[in-house]
């Protein structure tokens, strides 16, 4: 059987935003878990560094672990600081942008 998560340590106390690390002018990626039901993720945004508009087929959840960030859903902005989340809803056209550096956790529900 395929381990279930990925990239992370077990059985340790962590903190996530120190996970994943910031890339000058980038936006970072670390896949935690990834299958049919669920995807788990860490991202670190670069100050005005973005993922353009886009839908997802299942519920995306945000929470913001460092920095300040700022979601789009249906053209509406929400700005998130750390301890801040929010839900992207399913078939909504989204977007994600660091307004300072950001780093956030994503958990997507298929």
């Amino acid at each position: 059987m395929a381990e279930l998560m990925k990239n992370i340590n077990k059985a340790e106390v962590l903190r996530l935003k120190d996970e994943i690390a910031y890339g000058q002018g980038q936006v970072v990626s670390k896949t935690l878990v990834q299958n049919e039901a669920v995807s788990v993720t860490l991202f670190a945004f670069w100050e005005g560094e973005e993922i353009s508009t886009h839908e997802s087929k299942g519920d995306a959840f945000v929470t913001c672990i460092d920095g300040v960030g700022e979601v789009t859903i249906d053209g509406v902005n929400y700005g998130l600081t750390e301890g801040d989340s929010i839900v992207m809803p399913a078939n909504h056209p989204h977007a994600v942008r660091g307004k300072e550096n950001f780093k956030m956790l994503l958990v997507v529900i298929f």
